[in-house]
């Protein structure tokens, strides 16, 4: 088995549907039917699981999962986490990065100041947000900056084994 920080989660276990296993999921897939697509899942911290059917049930997804054949078993994988192995991910191209890479990573300016680590990256529906925690005695006074993941204009370079990202950005700002 795989270390836990191999794992990604990508929905979690909802309540029972019925008598015969079914439960309910919740998918935090871009298309929540796109969660089916990563199998075998990890539900909680370990255990592997093969889904047997699925279907939509109104706004709701729900799925027999290979093992859990009751609603007894089904009330003891409730609410816990479905995970998928990070080797799933589809290869993506030199210019793509998937948010769990960028997390972490050092942010310089194009001048050489180091802005601080990627804390958390999110999507605000015009464009993606870099979270950068600021090193403890930043100049500026600033403990946290959003920058824009703007590849054309704010972001120069992603050094995915360097762990490093080169912003073109004002450090005051």
């Amino acid at each position: 088995m795989s270390q836990a920080s191999d794992n990604i989660v990508i929905g979690k276990i909802g309540a029972p549907y019925g008598v015969k296993g079914w439960v309910k999921i919740n998918s935090y897939t871009d298309t929540p039917e796109g969660i089916f697509e990563y199998c075998p899942w990890i539900i909680g911290d370990s255990k592997e699981y093969q889904i047997d059917q699925w279907r939509t049930h109104g706004k709701t997804l729900v799925a027999k999962i290979v093992g859990v054949d009751s609603r007894n078993d089904a009330e003891c994988i409730k609410n816990l986490d479905i995970h998928m192995l990070a080797a799933q991910l589809p290869e993506l191209g030199d210019d793509e990065f998937y948010w769990r890479e960028l997390i972490g990573m050092q942010v310089v300016t194009t001048q050489g100041y180091q802005l601080g680590v990627v804390k958390d990256v999110f999507n605000t529906g015009a464009n993606d947000v870099l979270q950068v925690k600021a090193k403890a005695n930043d100049a500026f006074g600033q403990k946290e900056r959003l920058l824009p993941f703007d590849l054309d204009s704010v972001v120069q370079t992603v050094d995915k084994e360097g762990k490093a990202i080169t912003v073109d950005w004002d450090p005051g700002f």
